[in-house]
């Protein structure tokens, strides 16, 4: 079970929460925005359109806006440990990039970060600006950003602290534990967005660790969603140009690959595809009707639940969980589309009143 510093009632961040269960060591510097301890809310609209009770894992909650900070502190506070001289470095199509360059500076570490150049939201690229991280954008693809990260990593002295860092995965395993410890034992399913897979792979292994530990009764069914135009592990074939308005699912050849399949597999749950039309529609009634303002990835995982139900494939009276990945702020650009119901109106109280329809008492 998670737990503060003793002595203290202060959320530490998760090293501090979970180091039992985390490969660190009394000698790990910890590297901590505080973060994880995300809210876990209940989804009354979502709970009533499908009979089912739904849960929101707010990871936008976390210090840069997303759940990359969960395995970022864990690789970063790694990096320091190796060495003080480490320069942290990774691909991205965002959240990583903000998540990385903020824990680098946090660690007095430089950072460099790889990003698509045509795919970045403003949102993330304005963090990782911020935070001092050396931007270099790629006339490619996320993938091809990866590619180069790890031939980096192999030859010069940098970490590289993308998902085939395993340190990452063992940092984002405990929204699992988070989510057991909150709700008393798994739910029987958990929903959230696929890109690089990562995410699926790691929370399917916190799920894994405490049923071992008889922490909870049982496991949840891992219900993964991609964009249809990024949907490798649905198509069973790499997508050599990806195209998605979620930009953080937009990856063609997902590095955990094989770590989703058997998640999918393990858990008896499925990987599926929603079209940026249900995405951009889930988008928007998660903020209208539960108050959350998510990043358009994130309504991948209420897009396919939605779609799910609607197939049929739902059975009423169940406990799922989904991951809410990233803050709305991310993708300000997404929001403003269509989305805009602003009133100009003169500087007269009376033409404000009729601007906003009221009637005269």
């Amino acid at each position: 079970m998670a737990s503060t510093t003793a002595g203290s009632r202060h959320w530490q961040g998760l090293i501090s929460a979970y180091r039992p269960w985390l490969p660190v060591s009394d000698s790990t510097p910890v590297v901590s925005l505080h973060e994880g301890n995300t809210p876990l809310l209940r989804a009354e609209h979502l709970s009533a359109l499908t009979d089912c009770e739904v849960w929101l894992k707010v990871e936008g909650a976390n210090p840069t806006g997303s759940f990359k900070d969960r395995g970022i502190t864990v690789a970063v506070s790694k990096a320091l440990e190796t060495s003080p001289d480490n320069t942290i470095v990774c691909a991205s199509t965002g959240n990583t990039s903000a998540s990385a360059a903020a824990y680098a500076a946090r660690a007095g570490l430089p950072a460099a970060v790889l990003v698509p150049r045509k795919n970045v939201a403003l949102g993330k690229l304005a963090q990782a600006v911020r935070y001092g991280a050396k931007i270099i954008k790629v006339d490619g693809s996320f993938d091809d950003c990866l590619r180069i990260a790890r031939e980096l990593s192999a030859h010069h002295p940098v970490t590289l602290v993308n998902s085939v860092n395993d340190h990452r995965l063992a940092g984002q395993q405990t929204v699992a534990f988070e989510i057991i410890d909150a709700l008393g034992d798994a739910p029987d399913i958990h929903c959230l967005p696929v890109g690089n897979a990562g995410n699926i792979t790691a929370i399917w292994r916190g799920y894994t660790a405490y049923a071992a530990a008889h922490l909870s009764t049982g496991r949840p069914r891992m219900w993964g969603f991609q964009a249809a135009g990024a949907a490798p592990l649905v198509n069973g074939a790499v997508v050599a140009r990806p195209q998605t308005v979620a930009n953080a699912i937009q990856i063609g050849n997902p590095a955990s690959w094989d770590g989703a399949v058997s998640a999918r597999e393990e858990s008896g749950g499925l990987i599926s595809a929603v079209t940026d039309e249900q995405i951009l529609s889930a988008y928007r009634l998660l903020a209208r009707r539960e108050g959350v303002f998510a990043e358009p990835a994130s309504a991948a995982a209420i897009a396919g639940l939605l779609a799910e139900h609607g197939r049929g494939r739902l059975d009423a009276g169940q406990r799922i969980v989904i991951t809410v990945s990233g803050n709305g702020l991310k993708d300000p650009e997404t929001s403003m589309l269509g989305g805009d119901e602003s009133v100009e109106t003169s500087p007269r109280t009376a033409d404000v009143a009729q601007a906003m329809n009221l009637t005269s008492s």
